[in-house]
């Protein structure tokens, strides 16, 4: 083998688990490095805690003067950790955190220096902005971008610096980050859902979303992933002939975690429970070298913020095991993608989930409207649902291997279908009493005993409901979890404002007593909601035919996807809502649509790089050996050699005409991306690399393939599957 791959291998071979040395107990370490409530009660007069406090709970401003206070507090809470630096951390639209360090040092002149960190330091910061993705906001020469302290996610300490979440705004205003729209989502689902829950509990003054998300990973040997570029440069593998094991025997899910991943594992925990992010849940994917955890569920804002420091923990962590960490929804073909599912539910400050049944057939009558009103924001918005997930990467991982199709439908599962069934069937206007008996007490009143036993899923659905929450299954391991938080929140806040409507209506139209109405009303999204309602298998070419008959949408790839972003209805929808104005959803757009364009650009690059530079090289070589060969064979039997190298002139064949394909595709690879690269319509450009470059260098994989298992293994320059998947 190519001594890259060798030194690889044999490196990777001798790896030993990294020991780990056992702690106290987790709940002891739990948040020790998070500015949190106990932290703030040593650190904090009774008025800093108080306003920060109110500043989570009900949105209230922190008065200037109390921020100094605040930030006085929390820097000597740092320093006694050992701090030295703070930074500004936030999610600009580049997919990962950012953060610019500072130090609490300070000159006050005579060669006297002191730690200052004040007020204004705290609440605001001035990164430079030019760099970052903006989708036309502002000029390239305007740098000015602001950071402003969201006191909701607690500061924390990680790497010997003080971190504070915060959103990041442009000059004008505009948000530049992920955090801002989600933090604007949240306040509208809270708003419009405690407008709902009124008809039922007065007590209600709050309500939260809550998010648990399920990360899934590869881990490969860091040597075996460095010597394959296009993991380096990708994140995945876009080469490479599928090992004759892989996981069809099943014997990796659920099964022991392998040492060197428990190691690494532990290590990655540890981490965790002191930044405060509460993981639960560790074990084996389906795929070789696949795993997942997941946390306990938390509010939506808290738990997004922990997952994007998640990611970045894994990398750095992963390094010490000398391992890799592939986020890539599809690193390997032929096995299962990585996903991360978002587990979403709604939450009172009275302690009630309401997406949860309760004892009473009213609470039960609250579970139906919130749950019946999810679907239906589904129904409405699935295309915009669809966009919220769209990428390059999630692209190769949507539709095979358990992970959910494009087309967007929502699983419920029989009992509940037989549920909505019978209310559908209920006289439309005022019920009589006992008609509002035997609805109550023999429909809406058994819905827990029910649900107890109805826990199934259905693993190609993209959302489905799971006892007391909602999975949205076909987020990509990559994504931001704000995303799609933003776009289910957004839409959820407003279905629940158009269906007070209609129930106020009929209150004061109809004269109809309140639960009448809100029968009435359900009753109408039942039928509504049929054509979003699917039990059956996602994969399926009839599935394909019946969502089209039901005028659901069917996007395959990120171009068509990302197009109801920039609709009316959708910048109408934000704007409505105060989660985005007109030139942020077109900004958003603009920058999703050139990522995609880029994403694709680099692997066509990498793809003809690879192809030119190192597969046909090595598969000329080999020809050489085997023509070299056939010339032995001429020496020795003359004009008979045919005879006994018919195989060696077939595979010399075969090769070339394998060689022949790789040039000619990549030099149409290149000639292509010179003529889309002129395109200024973002558009036509995203088209043209979804169309006409992905498929040239999906073909150039094809022939590279299948030289990889013609060429002899001590040529072949490449890593093998065999080896990136099954070396531990």
């Amino acid at each position: 083998m190519s001594t890259l791959r060798f030194h690889a291998v044999k490196a990777s071979l001798k790896r030993k688990p990294l020991k780990i040395k056992e702690t106290k107990r987790q709940s002891e370490i739990f948040g020790s490095n998070v500015f949190n409530e106990v932290a703030m009660r040593q650190y904090l007069t009774s008025e800093g805690l108080n306003s920060v406090t109110e500043a989570v709970e009900k949105g209230s401003k922190i008065d200037r003067k109390i921020a100094d206070h605040i930030a006085t507090g929390m820097k000597e809470w740092a320093i006694s950790k050992g701090v030295t630096h703070y930074t500004h951390w936030f999610q600009p639209l580049t997919g990962a955190t950012a953060e610019k360090h500072d130090a609490f040092f300070e000159t006050i002149g005579n060669g006297l220096a002191i730690e200052k960190f004040d007020g204004g330091q705290l609440v605001q910061q001035e990164p430079d902005a030019s760099s970052f993705p903006n989708g036309g906001i502002r000029n390239t020469f305007e740098a000015r971008g602001y950071t402003a302290w969201d006191p909701t996610s607690p500061a924390f300490i990680y790497d010997g610096t003080l971190c504070i979440p915060t959103v990041f705004v442009s000059y004008t205003g505009e948000a530049l980050d992920y955090k801002t729209p989600l933090l604007r989502a949240l306040h509208a689902v809270d708003k419009a859902s405690v407008a709902i829950c009124k008809y039922f509990d007065k007590n209600v003054k709050k309500v939260t979303a809550s998010l648990g998300w399920e990360q899934e990973y590869f881990l490969i040997d860091r040597a075996l992933a460095t010597s394959r570029p296009d993991i380096l440069l990708t994140g995945r593998t876009l080469f490479g002939h599928s090992p004759a094991k892989g996981q069809q025997l099943d014997d990796h899910y659920f099964g022991s975690i392998p040492t060197r991943a428990m190691s690494y594992m532990r290590d990655l925990e540890h981490q965790c429970m002191l930044l405060g992010i509460p993981v639960k849940t560790r074990h084996n994917e389906v795929a070789p070298n696949q795993f997942e955890l997941a946390p306990i569920y938390e509010e939506a804002n808290l738990a997004v913020d922990h997952n994007s420091l998640l990611m970045d923990i894994m990398q750095k962590i992963a390094k010490r095991h000398d391992f890799t960490v592939l986020m890539h929804e599809k690193p390997f073909v032929g096995v299962n993608g990585s996903g991360k599912h978002n587990n979403w539910s709604l939450s009172t400050n009275t302690g009630v989930n309401l997406l949860s049944p309760g004892k009473t057939p009213m609470s039960n009558l609250q579970f139906l409207t919130f749950f019946i009103n999810t679907i239906i924001a589904v129904q409405t918005h699935e295309e915009l649902l669809r966009a919220a997930i769209a990428s390059a990467s999630n692209d190769h991982r949507l539709g095979a291997n358990e992970a959910p199709p494009a087309i967007i439908s929502v699983f419920i599962g029989d009992q509940l279908t037989k549920v909505l069934n019978e209310l559908e069937s209920v006289t439309k206007g005022k019920l009589s009493p006992k008609e509002k008996t035997d609805l109550k007490l023999n429909v809406v009143g058994k819905i827990p005993e029910i649900l107890r036993d109805n826990t199934d899923r259905n693993r190609t659905s993209p959302f489905a409901f799971t006892g007391n929450k909602f999975e949205f299954r076909a987020v990509g391991s990559t994504a931001n979890c704000a995303n799609p938080m933003t776009v289910l929140n957004s839409i959820v806040a407003k279905q629940l404002i158009d269906f007070k409507v209609e129930v106020d209506k009929l209150i004061d139209d109809k004269d109809m007593k309140k639960d009448d109405a809100i029968f009435n009303v359900l009753r109408e999204y039942i039928k509504t909601s049929k054509a979003i309602l699917f039990e059956g298998n996602g994969y399926s070419e009839a599935w394909e035919k019946e969502a089209k008959k039901r005028g659901l949408s069917n996007n395959k790839t990120t171009p068509e996807a990302l197009k109801i972003k920039k609709a009316k209805s959708t910048i109408e929808l934000f704007e409505n809502l105060g989660v985005l104005n007109k030139v942020e959803s077109e900004a958003r757009y603009e920058i999703e649509i050139e990522e995609y364009i880029l994403h694709v650009q680099i692997e066509s690059r990498v793809s003809g790089d690879l192809a030119r530079n190192h597969v046909v090289p090595t598969a000329v070589k080999y020809q050489n050996i085997l023509i070299k060969n056939v010339m032995g064979l001429k020496s020795i039997y003359g004009d008979h050699y045919k005879d006994y190298a018919k195989e060696q002139l077939l595979l010399i064949e075969q090769i070339s005409k394998h060689i022949e394909a790789i040039n000619s595709l990549v030099t149409k690879m290149i000639d292509g991306r010179k003529i889309i690269n002129k395109l200024e319509d973002l558009d036509k450009k995203a088209d043209g690399y979804c169309h006409k470059i992905k498929p040239l260098y999906e073909d150039i994989r094809y022939h590279c393939d299948k030289l990889e298992i013609m060429i002899d293994d001590e040529l072949w320059p490449l890593t093998k599957y065999r080896e990136l998947l099954f070396t531990k």
